[in-house]
């Protein structure tokens, strides 16, 4: 399979998908037609064992790069790191409602459950080419650490993490800054998580250096984190009944669209799809876009209970922009300019008129995020983390525009939010054994200013030169 960018760029393969980060023209991949599977096959699906699912799932856009067999014994290993046998598993919150646990990896979010899988890609693809690689990855929280997990000790690859200093929770940065190993390296930029994305895209933007690190992206611009994440809609769905038609509707709290977006991809996929709906903390950059048609950024950042969310700049958007308008890369590419100098561009009319089609979104506000993990445990016995809350605030408001069962995204376990969920519950989560001792564990990181020279230098002197 061919890919192409949400700018117009020429085709690229499976494995310049794989190991870069934006295409050329500062677009991002997606396949140049999506595979549709049918009814019967995603029946399949509710029954097989996860790593199965994934490699079907996954098998058409590796096809001629990877054989079948390579891909099912990366996902095999990938998801025997797991604590559940079932990877994702669903629980019945209410009649029609259901929680998709996906917080059963090494860092207890659902980060993992792509990034397991592609850090074994990543380290067959290079070792088959005999090259190297430096990984980048901008955090606003769960990223960093699952990126860390998963790519740390890999032959041939140097993992640096920038994380906003202060804008992620105290669990959040210790399961980054306490992992030692000689190819991580960790960086506290001064500014907030656009911040330091708009930094990783312009090292990307910036060829030389570039070419000279061969720098791979691991941030959901990576369309195959995307495409991994699009698993567990699948299996998810299926288990309900999807694979008889019927359709399903996912809540799915967001930040920077990327997990929302691999639900749009696997409704593309075939997967019957109701409605996909969208939560947002007071950064509300994608409530305002799908309200008004006009995408702006509004201010600075707000910190929040929710910290994963606290984005105004949401880049995987870009991605259903392109697919809304008819896959109209000149528009898009024209679109994105626009963005980069005004910070602001109105969606075309039959962007919007499509958009609205697939999603709806509502915003939950700090008290309300916290209403949501009180009821929900009141109710239930269970407890959320705060950005799982979101998206229940967000089901809350919007309930009544939906119709046949809901899956709502379950993104973190609740103990990387002690603060949060004491103020919601009064009293602290259980700490489950993988967090235990981390406050404990000797921190190493490296604070720098918001500046794309400083960022540049730290990374050349830090890392192997390729």
């Amino acid at each position: 399979m061919e890919f192409v960018s949400t700018r117009g760029v020429p085709k690229a393969s499976f494995e310049d998908v794989l190991l870069g980060g934006p295409a050329p023209d500062g677009g991002l991949y997606l396949p140049e037609r999506w595979p549709v599977f049918s009814l019967p096959q995603i029946r399949e699906m509710a029954s097989l064992p996860y790593a199965d699912a994934a490699t079907r799932v996954l098998a058409p856009f590796t096809a001629g790069y990877f054989t079948g067999e390579e891909l099912h014994a990366d996902a095999q290993a990938a998801y025997a790191t797991f604590r559940h046998a079932a990877v994702a598993p669903l629980n019945q919150l209410a009649p029609d409602l259901f929680l998709l646990e996906l917080f059963h990896g090494p860092t207890l979010a659902f980060k993992d459950i792509a990034l397991q899988l592609m850090s074994r890609l990543f380290a067959r693809a290079l070792a088959r080419s005999k090259r190297r690689a430096t990984v980048i990855a901008a955090t606003s929280g769960d990223t960093g650490s699952a990126a860390i997990a998963a790519f740390c000790g890999q032959p041939g690859i140097n993992i640096v993490v920038l994380h906003p200093k202060g804008r992620v929770s105290e669990m959040q940065r210790r399961q980054m800054t306490t992992v030692t190993g000689a190819n991580v390296h960790n960086i506290a930029l001064e500014g907030n998580f656009d911040d330091t994305q708009a930094i990783v895209k312009n090292l990307f933007d910036d060829v030389e250096f570039s070419t000279q690190t061969n720098l791979s992206a691991v941030n959901s611009i990576n369309l195959v984190r995307i495409l991994a994440q699009a698993v567990y809609y699948f299996t998810s769905a299926a288990a309900l009944g999807a694979g008889f038609g019927r359709a399903v509707n996912f809540v799915v709290p967001t930040g920077n669209f990327g997990d929302v977006f691999a639900g749009e991809a696997a409704a593309r996929m075939g997967l019957p799809v109701a409605r996909l709906v969208i939560g947002t903390n007071v950064n509300d950059i994608l409530v305002r876009a799908l309200t008004t048609g006009v995408y702006a950024v509004a201010g600075d950042v707000k910190p929040t209970f929710s910290p994963s969310m606290d984005i105004q700049v949401a880049s995987n958007f870009e991605r259903a922009l392109f697919e809304a308008s008819g896959r109209n890369a000149a528009w898009v590419g024209n679109a994105m300019a626009q963005f980069r100098t005004q910070r602001r561009f109105d969606i075309s009319h039959d962007a919007m008129r499509e958009l609205g089609g697939r999603y709806i979104a509502a915003k939950t506000g700090e008290e309300e995020t916290l209403s949501a993990i009180r009821e929900t445990w009141r109710a239930t016995g269970m407890i959320v983390d705060p950005h799982t809350a979101v998206g229940l605030g967000a089901h809350r408001i919007l309930r009544g525009e939906l119709r046949g069962p809901v899956i709502a995204l379950a993104t973190a376990h609740p103990a990387k939010f002690p603060d949060a969920i004491g103020r919601a519950t009064g009293g602290p989560p259980v700490v489950p054994q993988a967090l235990e001792g981390l406050s404990s564990r000797e921190e190493r990181y490296t604070v720098l200013p918001n500046s794309l020279p400083a960022v540049r230098d730290f990374i050349l002197s830090r890392t192997e030169q390729q």
